[in-house]
């Protein structure tokens, strides 16, 4: 199948989609005058989509045309990986299959075709040509001139840096470089060529930002926003997942990824073996043995669900819990999920993070898993109206509305 006939299935264009000026929020003072080119961090058609590229591009689109180009392949090849390797490769064929298409969040979505070789010398500079002329080719067919180019994943580098465009924003949300089974000397060189030729570099995580702003043409610390009517109000819907109902309370919970470089799955094992009376329940994907956890009869995987029913997963918790591992990444994270649990207005515990420090006066922290256990017990014996209302107080201004626009006015600020 040829290239232009993977970008042409499936794709119901309307070509003459007229751009407005995105309309502002409170106090803002510019608005989105140009186009939208965004290298994204994720698969749109897979992965969560809370992550902040995803929904600020969601901002964006209500008012200017945007191409959303999910995640590139960073991490190296490892057939090692067994069935987990071979899901990876169904569900990446799947989306590039689908072509350029409209997202139902008013983007395009195009899934490139390209191959995890950034770290062979020979084969990295063949890839890059065809990912930047499929690019080429679907903003021909969209229309897209001189865009605002939003790069969130370090790999499009030379193809971003190359494309012809109107502002570059270089999204340095995550440490690439510690993600596992990618080339960390590959990943540092994109990280510091984008932050030399971007206009913003834009930082989640305030620990990132005061170590990494002096490498920035202009840096931006921009804490995480939060879907806060999305979550806050899924109480009020009588809606309970099939696969909650008769889970016993109280309940664990927690959303989101269970990761080798994200979470401390011993950790969390100890603390449901202390928790017997307790049922604890996942819901996200799981990448890593979590036959541990299921070997628990108090233990519910329930697998990945879509971004808008997670409110109604959560809102069943009584607290929900975050066992991060202690490594650079964790050190540089900023989870989205944070908030998110807040605006449910649920009790959480964590183990310690620095962005945690933002949230201690609302969120328990616990070192151990034995004090991770007295927390949770403290915590839903403690949990009232009064808490719940504090939490929620806390997060309720985060809009993602207020974030894509404090991007803007930073970007066009003169």
């Amino acid at each position: 199948m040829k290239q232009t006939d993977l970008i042409n299935k499936r794709c119901d264009m309307n070509l003459n989609d007229k751009q407005i000026p995105l309309r502002n929020h409170q106090h803002a003072a510019h608005s989105m005058s140009s186009d939208v080119i965004c290298f994204g961090g994720g698969d749109w058609w897979y992965h969560n989509r809370g992550h902040i590229d995803m929904q600020i591009m969601k901002r964006y689109a209500k008012s200017a045309k945007v191409l959303y180009i999910n995640s590139i392949i960073v991490q190296k090849l490892s057939i090692a990986k067994g069935t987990n390797f071979t899901c990876k490769v169904i569900r990446k064929a799947k989306s590039v299959l689908s072509g350029l298409k409209k997202t139902d969040a008013d983007f395009w979505a195009l899934s490139p075709l390209s191959l995890p070789v950034h770290h062979i010398a020979w084969a990295s500079p063949m890839n890059n040509c065809a990912l930047h002329m499929q690019v080429k080719i679907a903003r021909s067919m969209l229309g897209v001139r001189d865009p605002l180019i939003w790069v969130a994943c370090p790999a499009a580098c030379s193809v971003a840096l190359k494309m012809k465009k109107s502002k570059l924003v270089y999204q340095r949300t995550d440490r690439f470089e510690e993600y596992p089974n990618v080339d960390p000397q590959f990943v540092r060189s994109c990280d510091q060529k984008l932050k030399a030729a971007a206009d913003l570099t834009v930082f989640a995580n305030s620990y990132l930002y005061e170590t990494e702003a002096g490498e920035c043409r202009k840096a931006l610390y921009l804490d995480h926003g939060v879907d806060y009517d999305m979550f806050a109000s899924a109480e009020n819907v009588d809606t309970t997942p099939p696969d909650m109902r008769n889970i016993k309370r109280p309940i664990v919970g927690f959303f989101g990824g269970i990761d080798s470089h994200t979470t401390d799955i011993d950790f969390l094992t100890r603390v449901v073996d202390l928790l017997g009376d307790m049922s604890f329940v996942f819901v996200g994907k799981t990448s890593i043995d979590c036959s541990q956890l299921r070997s628990h009869l108090n233990v519910h995987l329930l697998g990945q669900k879509p971004y808008e029913q997670i409110p109604h997963y959560g809102k069943h918790f009584d607290v929900a819990i975050m066992t991060w591992n202690r490594n650079e990444w964790i050190k540089a994270c900023n989870p989205i999920k944070l908030k998110e649990y807040l605006a449910l207005g649920k009790p959480v515990i964590s183990t310690p993070f620095p962005e945690l420090e933002k949230y201690s006066d609302i969120t328990y922290q616990a070192k151990t898993p034995e004090e991770f256990a007295a927390c949770i017990k403290t915590a839903i014996e403690q949990n009232n109206p009064g808490r719940i209302n504090e939490r929620r107080k806390k997060v309720m201004h985060a809009s993602w509305e207020t974030k894509a626009q404090t991007v803007l006015n930073e970007l066009y600020d003169t």
